[in-house]
């Protein structure tokens, strides 16, 4: 039997209907052929409230370690609230601490490096029926002291944990429906992307749009799993990532913007110079070329108006499908 690791991050914690909705998604994930393992992030904002806690406590010298201690509480939050809906519910999980799930991790406290994983009490758990759920953004060290893995290490958790197990598919199940041509609040017409390799993601990270933490995509994209960007909301299918995306040409557009100027980056394979003299052409008179490269190209443009060059230029490579 296949496992499948399911991560839901903190705005799909946010409020108790949220979360017996993912404990429902959970359960409704389990079949013959497939066992569900999840991996859950803190509740939306709660990360910030206990830096802010920590921050009234012990000022701006709270030692890493015991950071690493508070930060780490969140996580646990949500998979002890998590299993105990998921039993509301009628089925059987069990929370654990990223040391319970046997994450060893080097000292590096606030940005840990993860060293191993010793999968013996998350397939004892599985073999006797429970759903473990298990806290993101964590490990332990030799010492058996807390360590956390860095902004966002919820997504390294569960790759890792996938790979470990095996994992048929990693899902991050988040309030977005995938990854899309362009942001919908600027493009409302932007189409949610079907696949996508790891490299246009990594691509999006280094131009400054989060989709995962970066770590994590890597991590993937060394060990050949498969993850599936989708919805916590919805059932519908999000953007499968592989090492093979949807094929050449522009994938998506992402927008960062910096004081006066903005930079406008086109993401995906085989891009060469008539990608590149096409999107100057399109950003505007005011557009300046920053860089190119087979698997990305940005555009500098002014910051007043570069919602209306990413129209434009999605209007130019995504007329009627991919460019």
């Amino acid at each position: 039997m296949k496992t499948i690791v399911i991560k839901f991050g903190g705005s799909s914690l946010a409020d108790p209907d949220k979360i017996r909705r993912a404990a429902a998604a959970v359960l409704a994930a389990r079949s013959p052929s497939r066992f569900p393992v999840a991996v859950v992030s803190a509740p939306a904002d709660s990360t910030d409230d206990l830096l802010s806690l920590a921050r009234l406590c012990g000022g701006d010298s709270t030692p890493l370690r015991e950071a690493d201690a508070l930060m780490a509480a969140g996580e646990q939050i949500s998979a002890a609230l998590l299993a105990a809906a998921a039993a509301d519910l009628g089925g059987r999980a069990v929370s654990l601490t990223g040391r319970q799930a046997g994450i060893r991790t080097d000292s590096g406290f606030s940005s840990a490096a993860v060293l191993s994983v010793d999968t013996a009490r998350l397939r004892r758990e599985i073999r006797a029926g429970n759903i473990p759920v298990v806290a993101g953004f964590q490990g332990s060290d030799k010492r058996g002291d807390i360590t956390t893995l860095g902004r966002g290490g919820s997504d390294l958790t569960a790759v890792v944990l996938a790979r470990a197990l095996s994992a048929a598919v990693c899902e991050f199940r988040t309030d977005v429906k995938g990854i899309y041509t362009a942001h919908p609040a600027i493009v409302p017409e932007a189409r949610r992307i079907a696949r996508i390799s790891y490299g246009e993601v990594l691509s999006l990270a280094r131009l400054g749009t989060e989709v995962r933490q970066l770590r994590a995509v890597a991590y993937a994209a060394r060990h050949s799993i498969p993850l599936h960007l989708r919805s916590a909301f919805h059932d519908e299918p999000g953007t499968l990532v592989t090492a093979r995306g949807g094929g050449p040409g522009v994938s998506c557009l992402s927008l960062v913007k910096d004081g006066r100027r903005a930079r406008i980056g086109l993401v995906g394979a085989g891009l060469g110079r008539s990608h590149a003299a096409a999107a100057l052409e399109a950003a505007g008179p005011a557009a300046r070329a920053c860089s190119a490269s087979g698997a990305e190209i940005t555009v500098s443009v002014p910051a007043a108006s570069a919602e209306g060059s990413v129209r434009a230029l999605h209007r130019l490579f995504f007329p009627g499908g991919r460019g």
